[in-house]
């Protein structure tokens, strides 16, 4: 049965499509006969109680410099899809909360994937707080004496914006090091939001792991080595990716947390381990999908549309006659 598919994303012409995981996606849905429309959240317009975007007709191919085909535009009521991946990157800012608000006037009618209510109440470094027994210990707070007293009891510390991607803004700071309260002072000037702090784990010297969940099931896991001198171990600032297996430990971790994801309609989830720890769970644009399908020779992307179909099925024999 042939879908119609809309891709909410940033710029689909300046991707990397060796890395990147929509893509990859969009590939798998157009060989599987879906008529694909992308557009961006900035063209998205509420009028009389029906979303529209602006969007165009798209066409996808593995082609370096030459890997998608745009239509023209037109206007698109989003009640007429059947599926939309809500696939643009973090900032998780107002405007990201705001899309999710939007795409509530069409889900589940049209199934929003992933679910933007859930989505809105599952930023990654909050959501994973409700699973504290799989966490390092852990502080959210904006007061100055709370960080000061987590650092005299764990001395080594991670300290991160709450609502960071990317690796951005994570700083190391170790037993000795003078930078803490200048530290501080930076974010209080830079965000309004509590920030983060941590128990420093060393296994991070030896990578974290992006393991990557398909309708609360574990489908695949790499690992993200960091370079030297580097305390973050994301792609995109170097780090490299290693093939991993799945421990025990991961999959206890997978199995406390993949029946919350399912029920909340988060078909397709990344969380970062390292070590023992969960760190965080990833629903807004997960990555990792063209690592792992290299390393271990899966198509992760197959696994992911057969759940969405699945689920857009079900939903389809609810609706009444």
């Amino acid at each position: 049965m042939s879908l119609a598919v809309g891709i909410q994303m940033d710029p689909i012409e300046s991707i990397n499509i060796d890395a990147d995981s929509t893509f990859v996606l969009a590939l798998e849905a157009q060989a599987r006969g879906h008529a694909l429309f992308h557009y961006h959240p900035r063209n998205l317009s509420l009028r009389h109680g029906r979303l529209y975007a602006e969007a165009r007709p798209l066409q996808v191919r593995r082609k370096k410099g030459d890997h998608c085909t745009l239509g023209a535009p037109q206007a698109l009521d989003l009640a007429t899809l059947d599926i939309v991946l809500m696939r643009q990157d973090p900032p998780f800012d107002m405007a990201y909360i705001t899309a999710t608000h939007l795409l509530e006037h069409v889900h589940p009618d049209t199934l929003v994937v992933n679910d933007p209510a859930h989505v809105r109440n599952a930023p990654e470094k909050l959501f994973v707080t409700h699973f504290p027994e799989l966490m390092p210990p852990t502080l959210i707070t904006s007061d100055r004496a709370e960080v000061l007293a987590f650092r005299r009891e764990h001395k080594d510390i991670i300290v991160k914006p709450l609502f960071g991607n990317g690796g951005a803004g994570v700083f190391h700071i170790g037993p000795e090091d003078e930078n803490l309260n200048a530290l501080l002072e930076l974010f209080t000037q830079l965000y309004r939001e509590p920030i983060i702090v941590q128990r420093y784990i060393p296994e991070v010297r030896e990578g974290d792991k992006r393991i990557i969940l398909v309708d609360g099931r574990a489908a695949g896991a790499v690992k993200r080595v960091p370079p030297a001198g580097e305390a973050r171990s994301n792609l995109h600032v170097g780090g490299k990716a290693v093939k991993a297996a799945l421990t025990a430990r991961d999959r206890e971790i997978c199995e406390a947390i993949g029946p919350a994801l399912k029920e909340r309609g988060l078909v397709f989830v990344g969380i970062d381990v390292i070590g023992d720890y969960l760190t965080e769970i990833n629903v807004t644009s997960p990555t990792g999908i063209q690592e792992i399908n290299r390393l271990d020779g899966v198509t992760i992307e197959k696994e992911l549309w057969d759940a969405m179909e699945q689920r857009f099925h079900a939903r389809a024999r609810r609706r009444p006659a």
